[in-house]
């Protein structure tokens, strides 16, 4: 598990601007499917949805992992570039990003993933590693 984040700034000029932000992360594990992670329950005679503890535990495990980019509250448009590499070759990817777009915005990488501007998704197949590499960067 790794996560970095890269600032970089213009070197000519004072005071130095952002010109780029960039976050570099590999979370271990596999990702749930959004469809799968929500049950409905009934609490006062209303139906409303809740995690399931795989949901509940790959979020606290996502959150960990995250590291050093938690709290960063990116809050501008941003490209998102994920590779999920999966145990098998039956699930969505398209479940995994929204599930991993989730995930940022609940340890505050990102303020919202409303300013996703642009996904890059791409699936691949380790029985032995599943994981999600991911990048976000300004778009």
């Amino acid at each position: 598990m790794s996560c970095s984040y890269f600032v970089v700034r213009n070197t000519i000029g004072w005071p130095k601007k952002l010109i780029m932000e960039e976050i570099k992360c590999k979370i271990i594990g596999t990702t749930p499917s959004k469809s799968n992670c929500y049950r409905i329950i009934t609490i006062n005679g209303h139906g409303s949805l809740a995690k399931t503890p795989a949901m509940k535990k790959y979020e606290e495990s996502f959150f960990w992992q995250v590291g050093s980019a938690r709290n960063k509250m990116i809050d501008f448009p941003f490209e998102f570039h994920i590779d999920v590499f999966y145990p098998s070759k039956r699930s969505d990817l398209d479940n995994s990003f929204k599930v991993v777009l989730d995930c940022l915005q609940k340890a505050k990488v990102i303020k919202n993933d409303n300013n996703c501007a642009l996904i890059h998704a791409r699936k691949f197949i380790d029985k032995e590693n599943p994981r999600v590499e991911f990048t976000i960067k300004k778009a």
